[in-house]
């Protein structure tokens, strides 16, 4: 990118047919050739030593400086999105770079994403290399889950959760009740059935229900109750049941998909936080989470504090919570940061 005096302000992808025309990959006059892409991606490598699981995000996008690729390793293998008509150009030096730097078994493209539609491109799911199983046994802490590369949500899991289903766990009450809202696999119902005595598993998918048995039967935890139906029928039958937990997830899926959706998505999230809190125990614990971008933290905390108002209870603020760091946040590009959670506990 030169600018009128001919000076360099760096390199850039281009996608001629999108709202996002120039992506900057370098402040630097410089070519992104082979070396370049090892490089870069050797440092993302690095910047995740240390995460206590076997599958984690490799390479996020802009908050590693590598704008419109994603990349995810589950154990062996690894799997990639390329979402620019301008990184779609580097695919084969992205594509070998991956392999020079993480020797996979094999990498699999999950390009079948509707961005790539804006972008001109084809959707695919595609074997780049190697080869890839249908499903992936992968540690997350103590708790080991299958993935999907293949078939799965994203990816073929979600990933950004980690830290977080780690940390229900810890908050779960030794020997006490829990109850996991939109569980999908059983996720962060696996984390919680560690500590807690009884978990309840709740989602409206049935398909989802038997992974997360599956997922149950793998690490020999006989403690779940898998729930099928609509969460919020469900939670509004048993405040009228006078149901008590020690331990509440809620983390549905994005309720908002664009601007224009965020109001009802508040309304959405306000009911089932509302909910859920009537149905604490006291002293008890509740993590919940957001996904939707469009809903920011600020009006997040503020649903948070509209249905605690109105959920009779006392509760206090404990934790604020965010994405792991193999999900890393750029101050100044908000696109980066998406999720966003609490930990409330019931003083009454």
């Amino acid at each position: 990118m030169l600018d009128r005096r001919g000076k360099c302000h760096g390199v850039a992808l281009c996608s001629p047919h999108s709202e996002i025309q120039l992506r900057l990959l370098d402040r630097r006059d410089t070519v992104p050739d082979a070396s370049w892409w090892r490089e870069r991606i050797a440092a993302c490598a690095t910047r995740r030593e240390g995460i206590d699981a076997t599958a984690w995000r490799l390479v996020h996008g802009e908050g590693d400086a590598l704008p419109s690729l994603i990349v995810d390793r589950y154990d062996r293998w690894l799997v990639v999105q390329l979402l620019s008509a301008g990184l779609e150009t580097q695919r084969h030096l992205v594509l070998d770079a991956l392999a020079d730097v993480c020797r996979p078994d094999g990498i699999l493209l999950r390009n079948d994403v509707p961005v790539r539609r804006r972008e001109k491109l084809d959707e695919e799911v595609a074997l780049a290399r190697g080869s890839v199983p249908e499903t992936v046994e992968v540690r997350e802490g103590a708790i080991r889950y299958l993935a999907a590369p293949w078939t799965g949500q994203k990816t073929g899991a979600f990933l950004d959760q980690r830290p977080n289903r780690i940390l229900a766990g810890q908050l779960a009450r030794p020997g006490g009740t829990a109850l996991d809202c939109f569980t999908y696999h059983g996720s962060f119902a696996l984390h919680l059935a560690a500590r807690a005595g009884r978990v309840t598993a709740l989602d409206s998918s049935a398909e989802a229900l038997d992974r997360g048995r599956q997922n149950a039967r793998l690490n020999k935890f006989d403690n779940l109750d898998w729930v099928e139906g609509d969460v919020f029928e469900i939670l509004r039958a048993w405040e009228r049941e006078k149901r008590r937990f020690d331990t509440i997830v809620v983390d549905p899926p994005a309720f908002a998909k664009n601007r224009s959706s965020v109001p009802q998505a508040v309304k959405g999230y306000r009911e089932v936080n509302l909910r859920a809190m009537r149905l604490l125990a006291a002293g008890g614990r509740l993590l919940t989470a957001s996904c939707s971008f469009h809903v920011s933290r600020d009006l997040f905390l503020a649903m948070l504090r509209d249905a605690a108002a109105d959920s009779g209870r006392q509760l206090v603020l404990t934790d604020t919570l965010g994405q792991g760091v193999d999900h890393p946040e750029i101050v100044t590009i908000p696109e980066t940061g998406y999720l966003k959670g609490a930990v409330l506990t019931a003083v009454d």
